[in-house]
């Protein structure tokens, strides 16, 4: 029963929040200063069961989505993760089951989500350096271990690729450095333009990294090449080095939006539907289920939500900053990036 919006853009994707909650502090996800002690975090009766979890996914793979990520938060610190991930591989017979991690928890959780059927893993890295790392994940905490669960999860065979948010003046200045690690590694690393998500991550159009600087100052020390998306919909802009040591990712948001072919749905850890990472309100589809709904009564509330979708947020942004406009919108860390 696949279903599009009002802009013909089919559901394909699904990113799920596990947990709101996160060991790290990252400026421009989860800022310590405004989620440190006292920040009313989900709790255990609000957060979706693996039974619930797996009712609302079976929903939206009866509408067409192929591809299931879970995030958080940081996913891992919810430990029935890897039986989330069995129960969509083995039980639902999702095609594409990913995961997006900080990599503190990685190097031991690697071998549990390699046996659950985890088909890939996506990795955050924003510096290599100690003290920048240390400042960008807000607590100072060592990039060492991160790297660490990288390694071990490659050791299991998951695919692994990198994802580095780039900011002016705080981490673009190692763009080479983080790129030749991973190259001679084997491991795709993606750059993403420094967002205006959600309403606390001090965002400036001043601090972006434009998409086209950041290939043209990694062409210039290794000459590369675009290639053609691996699938419709996909949203990194892709080049691969020439001298064969694999390729890069740039995810341009604010400067080349791609709002154009969304097929992205998105559910937070407390049961909310949202059709746009940018998006201010969610539909309660938890409370839908809580109700005492059916399946088909699931799978008809996401359709109705999915088929009224207008978001082009991304499409919209300049002409909305020109004019001064602002909104509330719902924070990362809740909505799972």
């Amino acid at each position: 029963m696949p279903v599009r919006d009002t802009l013909k853009r089919p559901l394909r994707d699904l990113r799920i929040s596990v947990t709101d909650r996160c060991n790290f502090r990252c400026p421009y996800c989860m800022p310590r200063e405004v989620f440190g002690p006292g920040y009313p975090f989900l709790r255990d009766p609000q957060l979706m069961t693996l039974g619930e979890l797996t009712r609302i996914a079976r929903a939206f793979t009866a509408l067409g989505v192929e591809k299931i990520r879970l995030t958080g938060g940081e996913p891992l610190l919810r430990p029935d993760v890897p039986e989330l991930v069995r129960t969509l591989k083995h039980t639902l017979r999702v095609p594409d089951v990913a995961l997006t991690t900080n990599g503190w928890l990685l190097e031991k959780s690697a071998p549990a989500l390699k046996a659950a059927g985890l088909d890939r893993i996506n990795v955050s890295v924003d510096s290599l350096n100690e003290e920048t790392a240390g400042r960008l994940n807000g607590l100072g905490f060592s990039t060492s271990r991160v790297l660490r669960g990288i390694d071990a999860a490659a050791a299991q065979g998951l695919p692994v690729k990198i994802n580095c948010v780039l900011q002016r003046g705080v981490n673009d200045s190692e763009i080479l450095a983080l790129a030749a690690y991973f190259r001679e590694r084997g491991h795709t690393l993606r750059f993403i333009e420094f967002m205006d998500v959600g309403n606390t991550n001090r965002w400036s159009s001043d601090s972006v990294v434009p998409a086209r600087e950041i290939v043209e100052r990694i062409g210039a020390a290794w000459p590369i090449e675009p290639v053609g998306p691996a699938y419709r919909g996909e949203v990194a802009s892709r080049y691969r080095y020439r001298d064969g040591a694999g390729e890069i990712g740039v995810i341009s948001s604010v400067t080349e939006p791609f709002c154009r072919d969304c097929h992205r749905a998105r559910l937070s850890a407390d049961g909310k539907l949202y059709t746009c990472l940018f998006a201010s309100l969610g539909w309660d589809i938890l409370g839908c289920l809580r109700s005492g709904a059916d399946d088909n009564t699931l799978v008809e509330f996401a359709a109705r939500i999915w088929r009224g979708r207008m978001d082009r947020y991304s499409d919209e942004r300049a002409e909305a900053l020109a004019a001064g406009e602002t909104r509330a919108k719902v924070e990362m860390s809740y909505i799972g990036g």
